[in-house]
Formats: C-alpha cells, sequence, structure tokens
C-alpha cells in the first residue's frame, strides 16, 4: 500500500491509464476480429473495407504505446497479406 502523497497520486494515475489502455487494446481486438471474420465468411469488400478501419486504430494503439509499433506494423501486414490473398 502506498504510504507517501506522491505514490498514492503515482497509482491513481496508473489505474487511470489501465482503464484508457484497456479500453484501447480492446477496441483493436475489434477491429481485427471484424477484419478476420469479414475473410473467414469470404466477403472480400468487407475485409477490404474493415482493414482500412483496423489500420489506423493499430498505429494510433502503437503511438499511444499500447504495444509496440513494430507489432502494429505486423498485424497490419498480415491483415493486408491475407485480405490481398482473398481477393484473388
Amino acid at each position: 500500500m502506498a504510504n507517501t502523497k506522491s505514490a498514492k497520486k503515482a497509482t491513481r494515475k496508473i489505474e487511470a491509464r489501465t482503464a484508457v489502455n484497456r479500453s484501447r487494446r480492446s477496441r483493436v481486438r475489434t477491429y481485427v476480429k471484424k477484419v478476420e471474420e469479414a475473410l473467414k465468411m469470404g466477403d472480400q469488400a468487407a475485409a477490404s473495407e474493415a482493414l482500412k478501419l483496423a489500420e489506423p486504430e493499430l498505429m494510433r494503439a502503437a503511438r499511444k504505446g499500447v504495444m509496440h509499433k513494430k507489432t502494429a506494423s505486423r498485424k497490419v501486414s498480415r491483415l493486408a497479406k491475407a485480405a490481398n490473398a482473398a481477393a484473388k
């Protein structure tokens, strides 16, 4: 348990940041899931559209520190590769 005033404030800040990060991570997962579902159903148009919405969400998460930049880039790359393969 925090004893000092600064430690108590740090705890409050950590809890607030954790809530924001949890929300962002959930949002990213939702967008990625929409792309994957569209690919699974074989709907190339929906997958392409979902990818256009998912990419900025992934990169925003990376910019905000929710995930590493290379992790976000890797996920975008793999989703784009799958969407392109489905389009052929």
